[in-house]
Formats: C-alpha cells, structure tokens, sequence
C-alpha cells in the first residue's frame, strides 16, 4: 500500500527524510507538497513545481557527527609574535631609565650632603660675619657657680677673667699690646677723649676696681678691635659705674678718644639679647673725620666690658654686632 507523507511546516526546516523511502522532501513554510513513493532516480528530470513551492530531490543528509563538526570548526590563527628587535629595545630603554635614575639619585645625595658654599653656583655670599673659633666657657673651680645661677646670688664670675674675653678671629692680627693678658687701667684710658680720663681715672679708684684684662684685633678690611673687661669687688660697684658711663655719654662726656658727638645704636642692642647681661650701644654721629667709632657697654654681674672698634671710611654693622653679641654670651 502506497503511504502518503505529509509535510510538515517547520520554519527554518530546509528538508525531511520519507518515513517508508529515505527520500527527502523540500518545501518552503506553508506549502505542502506530496511526497513521492517509491524510490526516487536522482537523474531523473525534477518535476516543474510552482515558483512559490519548489521541490528538489537530493540525496539522504547523513547525520553530522558532533565530535567531526568540532574538528572541522576553523581554529583562530595564533597571535603574531612581537619582534625580537622591538622587545630588544624595551630592554634597552629600561635599562636606560634605571641607570639614569640611579646615577641621578647618587648625585642628589652628593648634593644635599654638601655644605650650600660647596655647591657650584649655590655659594651664600658672606654677609659680613667674621669667623670666630668655637667658644666656650672656662671651668670652674669645684664648690662654685656660675653668675645667674642659684648658690650665686653675687653675680660673681668665679673664674680668670682673662679666660672670658673674645678671641680674635680667624685672619685677624693681633695688637701686640693687647695680646689678652692684664692690662693696666692706663690702657683702658687711653679709649677715651683727655677731657674724660682725669674723671674716669678718679672714679675707678673709688670703685674697687680688681682688674682689668684686654684683648685687641686687626681684620684684613681695616676695622680695629679693642675689647676691655673691667672686673669690680661687687656687683653694685660694677653697675654703678655703667650707669655713670651712660649718663655721661647722654652729655656726650666721656666719649671715645676722637669722636665728638654720639647717638645711640639701636639697631646693635635690639638683637643682641642676652638673660641678666646690661647691653648699651653707640657709634660716632655723622659727619665724622676720615674714621668712624663704635662702642658698647656690657654688664654682667660685678664685670664691666666696653667694645670698641674703629674703621677708616666706616664702621660695620654685622661684625660689630656680632663681636657685642658673643662677647655679651661669655660673660653671661
């Protein structure tokens, strides 16, 4: 008996095999064609169909092994490897960079542990300090204080006065008269004009004036240092005397040998600060001769200082205030 397929619409379905034959069917969605029984000559002429139905006879489609499916799949070409001359010279740049970086690390650690004036092109230009040997305070003897400090409430210095003055400084030449030994109170009186020794002589020996120690300096720029300590038997004797010296000085008395008016230096005592330490300052008012002077008055305790320099054409402000300054911190 002769069976007859029926198609079966199936969207996307290109073709079905024959239950009974193995022949194939081919329809488009919605146009059911009749199978053909029996067995089909695939040299045989196609049938004409309509256009909108085509039937075409083709050989049974054997199923499509999966694991072969798979093998067949085209594989994806494998990346193109990067050039050796390219990867060649990443190695080089990166060798570069970490030279370079190590040679400018080792510079900056030689800059920075430099001092700034060995530095090319970063020297401080010398702002007119001069260059004083490290300082410091003689010993004591065993049992004593120094002045400002509890258990000596005198005000005593307890030590060689001799031993407190500033040293020269570095390249300065020293006045063979005044070599930081003793000196006489003549030598403190030649400082001032012949109108005021007479005076000052007479004062000091009513005073109890112990002694006098001095030490004088020449630098390379031409300014001449002279430095006295006057030591007193007391505190209240040393401090009468510097309010005597300042009063006068207000009546331009018993000025310096050579200067004629006078006004005060306040831009010296402002920043020269020193606890317990009477610091006054002064320089010759303009116009002054061929050479100008500048002075100080220190007091600490029962010692008296004056500090004296002179320069031809003017004194200087930073070595003078520097010389009062550390002068003020050994006595102090």
């Amino acid at each position: 008996m002769t069976e007859q397929a029926q198609t079966e619409t199936r969207t996307g379905t290109p073709a079905e095999t024959d239950a009974g034959t193995g022949a194939v069917v081919v329809a488009e969605a919605g146009s059911p064609v009749p199978a053909q029984a029996g067995p089909v000559d695939v040299d045989a002429p196609s049938v004409p169909v309509p256009a909108a139905a085509p039937v075409l006879a083709a050989d049974p489609v054997p199923p499509v092994d999966p694991v072969l499916a798979t093998e067949a799949a085209p594989v994806p070409a494998p990346a193109p490897k990067k050039s050796r001359r390219v990867l060649w010279g990443i190695v080089r740049w990166t060798a570069a960079v970490l030279v370079c970086g190590g040679v400018g690390a080792g510079a900056a650690m030689g800059i920075t542990a430099m001092e700034r004036t060995d530095v090319p092109g970063l020297a401080t230009e010398s702002d007119g300090r001069w260059e004083y040997p490290e300082l410091a305070l003689p010993a004591l003897p065993e049992g004593v204080q120094r002045p400002f400090t509890d258990g000596n409430e005198a005000e005593i210095h307890h030590t060689d006065v001799r031993k407190l003055l500033l040293p020269a400084p570095a390249g300065a030449t020293v006045d063979p008269k005044l070599k930081g030994g003793w000196a006489g109170v003549d030598s403190y009186l030649a400082e001032l004009t012949e109108q005021g020794r007479g005076e000052v002589k007479a004062y000091l020996a009513d005073s109890a004036l112990r002694h006098v120690a001095a030490r004088g300096w020449t630098t390379p720029d031409g300014t001449s240092t002279r430095i006295h300590l006057l030591r007193f038997s007391s505190v209240a004797f040393a401090e009468d005397f510097k309010d005597e010296m300042a009063g006068r000085l207000v009546r331009s008395e018993w000025l310096p040998d050579g200067v004629e008016t006078q006004e005060a230096d306040a831009g010296t005592t402002q920043d020269v600060e020193v606890p317990y330490v009477a610091v006054y300052a002064y320089k010759e008012a303009e116009p002054y001769g061929p050479r100008q002077t500048r002075w100080s008055l220190i007091q600490a305790g029962d010692t008296f200082a004056v500090v004296t320099q002179t320069r031809k054409g003017g004194t200087l402000t930073v070595p003078f205030q520097q010389t009062v300054a550390l002068q003020a911190q050994l006595l102090g």
